[in-house]
């Protein structure tokens, strides 16, 4: 990371264009194939219980080698390792496009999710690097990569929906291939190097800890179809707990771990790991099941589904880049983070009271942008506290920890909202009560995540005692309070 005294670097700015074309992708890549996917299972053979692998492959890949990712780029330099993402997720577009049968097609998926675990915290390791040392610019450089979250996932439904309409499904693949060409052509030019490092990589670790969150997804995915009294439900969930703890016991003896569990022991990490996690197992589900109860019980086309969500994607993105850099300037991130996610959860319970007759502007629009008032305020501060509180040379592995933290949250809280969902009522298609029912049980189950999140920030952050601009005054240079 760059020194205060440092002279900046003038193509930071370019680069953090590319940084956040990166975040912009990888969450495109979540929800691209949404309204894709009813061609896919036609034409590939997917059974109905097998469709959601087409989401789960790309989120679990993601989720789980992110660790794996922030790791690499420690020893080999972000720069190498972005580099490498961008191939890797290019190769996995191309066989997920081509894709003749299912088995090929959840292969691709996998391939992009680990291009993505390539590219999520190597992105990150290389914001740091270019911003980390000017407090100022390090909160507005976090602010803009946060922001182009909120504005892949909308780019997805409707570039998804467009292009399954008027092109093909493959095209939803294929559309990254010449974005990654470009990226790819421009990287060498604008991002900053880094030495390698001598390392060896835990590759047992990455097996285990990406098995293990496989593992837990799935029993909690299919627990609607075995039944939650079913003993093959609980012991799929024991083998994921089984592995999770095997990946703690590696971590622990390893010389060299995927993850050094000291890293835990620096103030803030914990704390603000657990609300990015707790967030989107709360925001993901609400903007999921929101998406399908404008298409499915109000009627709307998935064109029109995604331009109701873009009054809240553009409130995002406005309050993450004008608003939360000057509140956490002034109140410091502990308190943005627990009033953040208390106003997600408040979202979330209005949305519960969503009706069959219900209308957008009434119903939907005031409660979707108190929820986007919290993602804004609760996602830059949380991210920057989790950032600052490792080491320098540990860039790369917090921005593993923290990436793994937010997807691990999407996937888990996804796969029991749905579970929740369809033991309400949501699997009756073509019923708009029990859809609704159904519906507003998932917002209700999303509020209760956000708000433990809210109780969690209390209890384990820290109250900053100074602001950043003082503790990078006094020689130091973490980006965000975190004592």
């Amino acid at each position: 990371m760059a020194t205060l005294d440092a002279p900046p670097d003038p193509r930071r700015w370019t680069a953090l264009a590319l940084i956040a074309l990166a975040q912009f992708v990888v969450i495109m890549d979540t929800s691209i194939i949404g309204v894709a996917l009813p061609k896919m299972q036609v034409d590939l053979g997917f059974s109905a219980e097998s469709l959601s692998w087409v989401f789960n492959a790309y989120v679990i890949a993601f989720g789980g080698l992110l660790l794996l990712g922030g790791r690499l780029s420690d020893l080999l330099g972000a720069k190498r390792v972005f580099t490498a993402g961008w191939i890797v997720l290019a190769a996995g577009s191309l066989t997920a496009g081509l894709a003749g049968r299912a088995g090929v097609e959840l292969t691709g998926r996998a391939l992009q999710g680990a291009g993505a675990a390539l590219i999520a915290p190597s992105a990150l390791t290389l914001l740091m690097m270019l911003f980390g040392a000017r407090p100022k610019q390090l909160t507005k450089a976090l602010a803009l990569y946060g922001a182009a979250a909120p504005a892949g996932g909308t780019a997805g439904v409707f570039l998804g929906g467009v292009i399954t309409q008027y092109a093909s499904w493959p095209w939803v693949f294929y559309l990254n291939v010449p974005i990654a060409l470009a990226v790819l052509a421009v990287t060498p030019a604008v991002m900053p190097s880094a030495p390698v490092r001598r390392g060896s990589v835990d590759w047992a670790g990455a097996l285990t800890v990406t098995a293990g969150l496989a593992t837990a997804v799935y029993a909690i995915a299919r627990a609607p179809e075995t039944g939650w009294d079913a003993a093959r439900t609980w012991l799929v969930l024991a083998a994921g707990l089984l592995l999770t703890t095997a990946f703690v016991g590696i971590q622990a003896k390893r010389r060299e771990p995927l993850m050094r569990l000291g890293i835990w022991r620096s103030p803030n990490l914990a704390g603000a790991n657990i609300a990015q996690l707790l967030m989107a197992a709360a925001w993901i589900p609400m903007w999921f099941f929101l998406n399908l109860y404008l298409q499915q019980v109000l009627g709307l086309g998935a064109f029109a589904s995604g331009s109701a969500l873009l009054p809240m994607t553009v409130a995002i993105m406005v309050m993450m880049i004008v608003l939360a850099p000057r509140l956490i300037t002034r109140f410091g991130p502990k308190p943005l983070i627990v009033t953040g996610l208390l106003a997600l959860s408040a979202g979330m319970v209005w949305l519960s009271f969503v009706r069959p007759d219900a209308t957008f502007w009434v119903d939907v629009l005031p409660a979707s942008l108190l929820a986007a008032l919290g993602m804004a305020l609760a996602f830059i501060p949380s991210l920057g506290t989790a950032l600052s509180s490792a080491r320098p040379e540990e860039g790369g592995l917090a921005s593993g920890i923290v990436n793994t933290s937010y997807q691990v949250g999407s996937a888990l809280g996804l796969a029991a909202m749905t579970a929740l969902a369809a033991a309400h009522g949501s699997r009756s298609l073509g019923n708009p009560t029990e859809l609704t029912h159904g519906y507003a049980a998932a917002f209700t189950g999303a509020a209760v995540l956000a708000a433990a999140g809210a109780l969690a920030a209390l209890l384990t952050l820290r109250t900053a005692t100074a602001t950043a601009p003082e503790k990078a005054d006094a020689g130091r240079s973490r980006p965000i309070d975190a004592p």
